[in-house]
């Protein structure tokens, strides 16, 4: 698949969006298609160096074990329409940092899943207020996009519930980043 298969309406929506998203299609190993201008500042890396690559190079050999089982269940399952979880990513200068990954399945109405949507958020530094302001900014990029989607026959799958589950999430990013902030983590 080529950027020329995805909707121009998205394509815009990518990169007038504030914040960092991502977009995978969903044959052999997910290769990343799309990402925008608050993906690159965020993870350093450049159009050149992602497209075509799987997410998981953000991963470098961090375990994340729990967070790589919850990604794994939400592509191998049918039924799972979004996921969010804390991850440990690492910039391209190997800066590591939690990321709160948010994934969604883009499915044509012919029921066919289309595109792996995600967005991703740095919560190893930030203030509990900028977490606030992102989940709000999801929210409305969810709900925005469903209208634009529409306009291509694709609906995006999920809801609001999994940015609603954010007080867990956050916990169990805290304890991640605690790990991070260990002695001896690269």
């Amino acid at each position: 698949m080529h950027t020329q298969d995805i909707p121009g309406e998205l394509l815009r929506y990518f990169e007038a969006s504030n914040i960092a998203l991502a977009l995978a299609d969903v044959s052999d190993d997910n290769p990343l298609l799309l990402v925008n201008q608050r993906f690159r500042t965020l993870t350093g890396y450049t159009d050149e160096e992602v497209i075509g690559r799987n997410c998981r190079l953000l991963q470098r050999d961090a375990e994340n074990r729990q967070a790589r089982a919850k990604i794994r269940s939400f592509l191998e399952g049918g039924r799972q329409a979004s996921v969010r979880t804390p991850i440990v990513n690492f910039r391209k200068d190997g800066e590591p940092f939690v990321n709160l990954l948010y994934m969604s399945k883009l499915t044509a109405l012919s029921g066919e899943v289309r595109f792996l949507f995600a967005s991703q958020f740095d919560v190893s530094r930030s203030q509990p207020e900028l977490l606030s302001a992102y989940d709000a900014e999801l929210g409305k990029t969810l709900s925005r996009l469903g209208p634009t989607l529409a306009e291509s026959g694709i609906v995006i799958e999920g809801s609001l519930m999994t940015i609603a589950n954010t007080v867990a999430t956050v916990a169990q990013a805290k304890l991640t980043l605690a790990d991070l902030d260990a002695p001896g983590f690269p």
